[in-house]
Parts: structure tokens; sequence; C-alpha cells
């Protein structure tokens, strides 16, 4: 036991004096000052550097009148000692350990030169500055070492003068058990964030994991869909042609356009799938075609929602919406749905415009609706069911290899989102 005690000791005294090292500012918290040229002024530093000279010139002052009444000191000698005992408080903030090895060692010294004519034999400022840097070592330091600090610092003090050796420990202690507290608060603060961050970091992953589950269980009917058709066609061509050679091509043709669809929505489906499957019940899927049930749904509830449909060749917007694969008018519904549905719960005001364009390379979607003017209008800042349904839109976007975007410009929240149509998916 008496082996430990001294062993733990002198790892104590030893990381103290010589190999301890301190762990990095905690920056978070700083304030700095932006000056001209990009230079920024860190306040805490700041103030310890004009504590610094204010102690520096105070010892010097200090100093004067009972050197002068017991004799004559050299002038120099007294800059010496109070820049030696000041110094170390400029220090603290990049160096903490250093700095307080530098002021044990100045107040020792400075009691040494300035104990025949000085009772105590530092100054205020001297006291004040032990005190400052002894509690960020404490602050930096761990607990082995913050232990070897209060151990060197007490010693010091009884060495200095034993007459003040008692409140200057009371001061030094108070200062050691301050700065360990206010370490410990810090590195449980920081456990927490870290942990409120991995949460996070899970919900968010959670939520893209049940996005992707949900999307492929709505891609189900879709594939399934096309294989029955496959499937009736294989059985129904044989019979339909009765021996025409000409029939039976054009049958087969049929039957390998809808197969090679088919195989492009089942390699977006597969990587979707998780390791672990989902056995949710599948139902008939909706898509561009309840475009205007969604319109009339939002109009019901007082909302004034315009739909504006534009293609490259003239045409009406069922003919327009009706060349889409159902992949992506599943895809495409599905945006449009949530884009709304944000829209009429957290936008400001009634009107909301829609835009589709089917272009040569895909089909663009556009969404805007105006917002009021606080954060708690704004969709990606209105709570997790929001944010959760802005991920899903993402999702669905990049499964079909597509663009999502959500932003605001100026007094309106915009979601644009671009859908590609590989050609030999069109119907």
């Amino acid at each position: 036991m008496a082996r430990r005690v001294i062993r733990t000791t002198w790892r104590a005294l030893s990381g103290a004096a010589v190999t301890g090292t301190p762990q990095p500012p905690d920056l978070s918290s700083r304030r700095f000052l932006a000056l001209p040229d990009g230079i920024r002024v860190d306040l805490v530093q700041f103030g310890d550097c004009v504590l610094a000279f204010v102690c520096f010139a105070g010892g010097v002052a200090y100093m004067e009148g009972p050197a002068a009444a017991s004799g004559p000191v050299d002038a120099r000698l007294l800059v010496l000692v109070s820049l030696s005992c000041s110094l170390p408080l400029a220090l603290r903030t990049r160096w903490p350990l250093a700095a307080w090895r530098f002021a044990v060692v100045a107040v020792l010294a400075g009691a040494w030169i300035v104990g025949d004519f000085l009772h105590p034999p530092y100054t205020p400022g001297a006291i004040t500055v032990a005190v400052l840097v002894t509690y960020s070592a404490a602050v930096r330091c761990g607990g082995e070492v913050t232990t070897g600090v209060w151990l060197i610092s007490i010693g010091a003090a009884v060495l200095v003068d034993t007459r003040t050796a008692l409140p200057a420990a009371v001061a030094l202690t108070v200062a050691v058990l301050f700065g360990h507290n206010v370490r410990a608060r810090r590195l449980a603060t920081g456990k927490l964030a870290n942990e409120q961050r991995r949460a996070e970091d899970a919900l968010a992953e959670q939520a893209v994991l049940g996005e992707r589950a949900r999307i492929a269980r709505e891609l189900h009917d879709v594939v399934a869909h096309h294989i029955s058709v496959i499937a009736i066609q294989a059985e129904a061509v044989p019979l339909q042609a009765e021996g025409d050679p000409g029939r039976l091509a054009g049958g087969l043709a049929e039957i390998r356009a809808l197969s090679l669809r088919t195989l492009a929505e089942m390699r977006q489906v597969l990587g979707l799938l998780r390791e672990h499957g989902d056995a949710g019940t599948s139902a008939p899927q909706p898509g561009l075609h309840l475009l205007e049930e969604l319109v009339a749904t939002a109009t019901h509830a007082g909302f004034d929602v315009t739909v504006a449909v534009s293609g490259v060749e003239p045409g009406s917007a069922s003919e327009i919406l009706g060349d889409v694969p159902a992949t992506v008018g599943l895809t495409a519904y599905r945006i449009l749905q949530e884009s709304v549905s944000n829209a009429m719960r957290h936008g400001a005001g009634t009107a909301i415009a829609v835009g589709l364009t089917h272009s040569g390379d895909g089909l663009h979607l556009r969404v805007r609706n105006r917002l009021g003017g606080s954060r708690s209008h704004r969709p990606e800042f209105s709570g997790t069911s929001c944010a959760h349904g802005l991920i899903g839109m993402r999702e669905r976007a990049a499964m079909l290899g597509g663009t999502f975007h959500a932003e605001r410009e100026g007094d309106e929240f915009v979601v644009t989102a671009m859908l590609p149509i590989e050609p030999d998916a069109r119907r």
C-alpha cells in the first residue's frame, strides 16, 4: 500500500514538473474580436495580457518604496522580478502547464531576490498570477498531474514564506478544486454532446433505412405487375399467332421490351433492400394519374393549388404524364404529395404552385409556397417528421439517379427534383 502511494505521488510530481502535457484548449466557448484583414483576437488571451501588464506595472511600483527604504537597489532588478512573475499569465491560454512551472520558479527566485526588503517576499500581482495559472493547469490536465500541481504549489508557498503559507495554500487549493470541477463538467458536457450526435446519426440512418424499405415495398407492385403481364403474354402470344411468324415475332418483341423495363426497375429496387428483409404488406401504388385527386384534396382543405404541365411536344397533361414509366410516376407522385403536405402544414398563405416539365432528359418537378418570417415556418426546421420527409424525398430521387433540392428563395420555400427517364424505359 505504501509503495503504491509513493509511486502514485512520484508520478503526480514528475508529471506536473516534467512529463505532463495539457489537453488542447476548448475554443467552442471562446469569444473572438474580428479585425480588418481577417485578423481574429482571442478576447480571453487579450484580457490575460492586459492583466499581466497591470500586475507587472503594479509590482514594480509596489517594490519601489520598500527597496528605496532598505538601501540602493538596481531598478532593473525590480523590473526583471516583476516581469518574471507576471509573464506566465500571458502564456497560460496556450501553454498552461508550462506557464504554471514558469510561475513557480519565478516566485521562488523572486522571493530569494527581494526577501531582504519585501515582506512577504512577493507582490499581490505575483500571487494573483500564481493562482490563475494553477487554475488553468487544473482545467487542462488530468487528475494525476493536477494532484502534482497542487502538491508542488503548496510546497512552494511554504518555501516562499511560512507566515503566509496557510492563506496561500487555501487560495491555491480553491483554484485547483475549482479548475478540476470545471474540467469534469466540460468532459461530461462533451460526452453528452457526443452521445447526442450519435443518437441523431442513428435516428437519421434509421429514417433512411425505413424510407428505403418503404420505397421497396411500394415498388413491389409495379415490378410484380410487369412480371404478371410478361407471364400472360408469354402464354397468350403463341395462341394468338396461330402459326403466323409475323404476329409471333411482334408478340415476342413486346415481351422483350417489357422485360427490359422490368429488369431496369428491379435493379433500382434491389439497391434499396436491406440485409434483413421487410415482410410488410403491399398495396396498389399511386402515380401521376392521381395528381388531380391530390390537388382536389388540398383544394377542399382551403388551399389554392395551381398545376402547370409542359412537355417537349404539344399535348394534353394526361398525354404528357402518361408517357412516364411507373417507377418515375410513383416517385414523382410521392415527392409532390410530401411537398404539398409540407406546404399545407408549415407554409404561410394558401397558394401552392406545382410545375411539371417532361423534357428530353427526364421529368422536372417544382413546388413553391410562401413562408412566414420565423424559422418555425421553414420545413427544414419544423420538427422530426418534416426532416424525415425531406430525407425520404431525397432518397426517392437518388434511387432513380435524379437530383433533389429543398431551399428557401426569398420569402418562398421551393422544392425541385429531376427524375431521369431512360429511353428504353418509356411506355
